[in-house]
């Protein structure tokens, strides 16, 4: 079936992010794989982070399907608007449903998009993976992408009331090599490798990010081990 909606909200968002004079530093995006399943996989700081990783398949022509909390299927215009995109609602409660669908989607050659935190962190560092995306990969034996997200957290994130004036906030987003999921490794092994791998394109969208603090109360967003004033890190939810 024909993607009918898809493209125009992403050509929406682009122009959105242009109106808002947002500076993108977007780096390995031909990591990506053209054709075929595969599950991407991104850290989460923001409310947008889903367009924002989402940009990084673009440069492959690919839509990704996002696996998302069911309530937001429930939002009398987002539901109509992740329904026809073909995201994947999540019940927190009975994630079996998602999964199997998501498992099919893979199978059939989409891209199925993934949060293994599970929840944005407060403290814009990595909590710890969910389990989900290596069992989802090594179940479709199909790779995971690993992907980075810095600078989103300004834009809009938990806590804090959306920002979207023209304020040239840059975005820099870093995509990895496909990680190759083993059927007979631990989940759980695959899933920090992932992590770790994650962390380290995370560390350097940090490095190459050239935003700074506009005053001296303006060091939320960075983590407090950069010297910033954002949360401590929550203690991590156990793997799975």
């Amino acid at each position: 079936m024909a993607d009918l909606v898809y493209p125009p909200v992403i050509g929406a968002a682009r122009t959105l992010f242009k109106a808002l004079d947002l500076r993108f530093d977007i780096a390995g995006t031909e990591h990506v794989p053209r054709r075929g399943g595969a599950v991407l996989v991104s850290n989460h700081i923001g409310y947008l982070d889903f367009v924002f990783a989402g940009l990084a398949a673009r440069p492959s022509k690919r839509l990704t399907r996002f696996m998302a909390k069911e309530s937001v299927f429930r939002g009398r215009l987002s539901g109509p608007l992740m329904r026809a995109m073909k995201h994947i609602p999540v019940d927190r409660a009975q994630g079996e449903g998602a999964f199997r669908q998501a498992l099919a989607a893979l199978r059939s050659g989409e891209l199925v998009g993934v949060f293994p935190e599970a929840t944005i962190s407060e403290s814009f560092t990595l909590r710890t993976f969910k389990t989900g995306a290596a069992r989802l990969a090594q179940q479709a034996r199909v790779p995971l992408v690993p992907v980075a997200l810095w600078g989103t957290q300004r834009l809009w994130t938990k806590g804090r009331r959306r920002d979207l004036g023209r304020r040239h906030f840059p975005v820099t987003i870093r995509v990895g090599r496909p990680l190759q999921a083993d059927p007979d490794e631990p989940a759980d092994r695959v899933s920090e490798r992932l992590r770790e791998r994650v962390q380290e394109l995370l560390e350097a969208a940090q490095r190459a990010y050239p935003g700074r603090p506009r005053d001296a109360s303006d060091t939320w967003w960075i983590p407090a081990h950069l010297g910033g004033t954002a949360p401590a890190p929550a203690p991590g939810p156990p793997a799975g």
